[in-house]
């Protein structure tokens, strides 16, 4: 056993016993491991970050912690708003009942437990069994979970044999917040743009003072829960849903067949996409689950737009974002979110005014057909004084200059190789000389990607100095392009084929034609071309 497998085995071991039973009460069982070897309930783990303590999810894996932060804000706003306060609440009593203020028909706190017996009654994210279903056990956490891998090499699946309750938890969120259509009679989430599309995270979180620039999950949290209640209290709602709906979704009974309109929902409902029970018998907990007829909601229609507050919706469209298989966010794909003016901004991705240095946080899994492309993850430090310019024509502008300027040396490297690859003949050239230059083309956009936003917010800051400012700030980004350029022919010539007769006439040749478009493209060569390429 690991280190927090042995914590969790002794901690579960000593949990008192309320309500029910030995059935893993969210509300009064330290389920949640927080540091090295803290465990906290559910209301404790809101109490603690409410008052801004250092916490850790050590057991939550990479890609759940979108579908994690979200279920933790919307229950979070859900809770205070419902009880009708503004400010978090530093006691974990206070919490409890907030939470319990949510689920008021069931004074034995069944819809917080992993585990309830009457399978009649909801059980944490678990809506009850209608009866004469069909179930199939399923033996571990990561076979429950949401993430599905073509290949089996991605993350291995079905190997969380000494799971504890806390994997079981977050598997369940993450399936039940963010699955998509997984073939006949599996039915995937409301919040995206059909089964094979995704649930993406776009948002803004503060950034932490440490070098790291991964989010802080409680600072993010804190913002977020903000955010959802200043927008509800100035009365900012979008999509069908109506506040005061219903919002815990697997407190509600499903028939065989029965949906749930959009219109009878709250904004900020928590869904349940699967029919799914745990189940112990004084043995480790497992699952069952049971396919059904109809998706739980109704919301075909509206193609993810439900008001989710991370969800960015194409204007054109009315669609929320999808992110295809091999979907990435690389520059191309968020300067279209954030700065084209085609994309509506989520509301967690909308600067408030008292953001300061802030990450920009994009995530989302890769879908295809029943399949997912890997879990896709990109976070971004925007400084302070860039965070309110997203919609300035200027920033707008400069984006689009330098997607110019990356095209331009990308297109000088590809010519360049191909060119090589011909034998240095200009009159050979075919779109087949063109396929060797591809990874390299796809190295030199990879690298090219890293330097975008940087340059961005550098650029941006020098418009506003001078005009002789942004031409140097313009200038070291090219050469800095440039550079990339020159390296990756480079790395790239050894495995280029051709004639070993023609072979110097085409590398000079090729190397010729490098460095010429690259000054077309706005290198300035100052001594040696090799000199210049590795100088800044």
């Amino acid at each position: 056993m690991t280190v927090r497998e042995i914590i969790h085995h002794y901690a579960v071991k000593a949990m008192p016993h309320h309500n029910c039973g030995s059935n893993l009460n969210l509300l009064r069982d330290s389920l949640l491991s927080v540091g090295k070897v803290r465990t906290v309930s559910l209301p404790g783990l809101f109490a603690a970050m409410s008052r801004g303590e250092d916490i850790t999810f050590r057991a939550l894996r990479p890609h759940q912690r979108p579908a994690w932060h979200m279920f933790c804000v919307q229950l979070a706003a859900l809770a205070l708003w419902h009880g009708g306060e503004q400010e978090l609440p530093t006691e974990e009593g206070r919490w409890r009942d907030l939470l319990r203020g949510l689920t008021p028909d069931f004074p034995d706190d069944e819809p917080w437990c992993l585990v309830v017996a009457d399978r009649g009654k909801p059980a944490f994210l678990q809506p009850p069994d209608p009866g004469g279903l069909k179930w199939t056990e399923v033996p571990t956490p990561d076979a429950l979970d949401m993430l599905i891998t073509a290949r089996n090499h991605d993350l291995k699946q079905q190997v969380m044999h000494q799971a504890t309750p806390e994997d079981w938890l977050f598997a369940l969120v993450s399936l039940q917040t963010m699955e998509g259509y997984g073939g006949r009679s599996n039915h995937g989430i409301a919040r995206m743009n059909g089964g094979s599309s995704s649930r993406v995270v776009l948002g803004l979180a503060p950034q932490p003072r440490r070098q790291d620039i991964q989010p802080d999950p409680v600072s993010w949290w804190r913002r977020d829960v903000h955010v959802l209640l200043r927008s509800r209290a100035e009365g900012v709602e979008e999509g069908p849903c109506t506040p005061g709906g219903k919002a815990l979704l697997w407190l509600e009974d499903w028939p065989e067949g029965a949906q749930l309109a959009p219109q009878d929902l709250d904004p900020w409902f928590i869904e349940v996409c699967r029919r799914v029970r745990l189940k112990t018998d004084g043995t480790p907990l497992r699952a069952e689950r049971s396919p059904s007829k109809a998706a739980r909601t109704n919301a075909k229609q509206f193609n993810g737009v439900l008001g989710d507050s991370w969800a960015p919706v194409e204007r054109t469209s009315g669609k929320t974002l999808t992110l295809g298989e091999n979907g990435r966010f690389d520059y191309k794909r968020l300067n279209r979110l954030l700065l084209s003016g085609d994309w509506d901004l989520p509301l967690c991705a909308r600067p408030q005014t008292d953001d300061g240095d802030m990450l920009l946080v994009a995530e989302a899994i890769a879908r295809g057909n029943s399949k997912t492309g890997g879990f896709a993850s990109r976070i971004i430090p925007i400084p302070s004084g860039m965070v309110n310019r997203f919609s300035a024509p200027e920033m707008q502008q400069l984006a689009k200059d330098q997607i110019k300027e990356i095209e331009q040396f990308g297109k000088a490297l590809r010519n360049a190789l191909a060119l090589l690859a011909a034998n240095g003949d200009y009159e050979s050239l075919d779109k087949e000389h063109y396929t060797f230059a591809r990874p390299a083309h796809a190295t030199f956009d990879a690298r090219a990607d890293e330097l975008f936003f940087p340059a961005l917010w550098e650029r941006v800051e020098a418009h506003e100095n001078s005009d002789a400012a942004l031409k140097e700030a313009q200038q070291r980004f090219n050469n800095a392009l440039a550079r990339i350029a020159i390296e990756e022919f480079e790395a790239a010539l050894p495995a280029i084929p051709g004639s070993s007769l023609f072979r110097p006439r085409a590398e000079v040749r090729a190397r010729d034609a490098l460095f010429r478009q690259l000054r077309h493209a706005g290198f300035e060569l100052h001594g040696s071309a090799r000199e210049a390429a590795h100088a800044e």
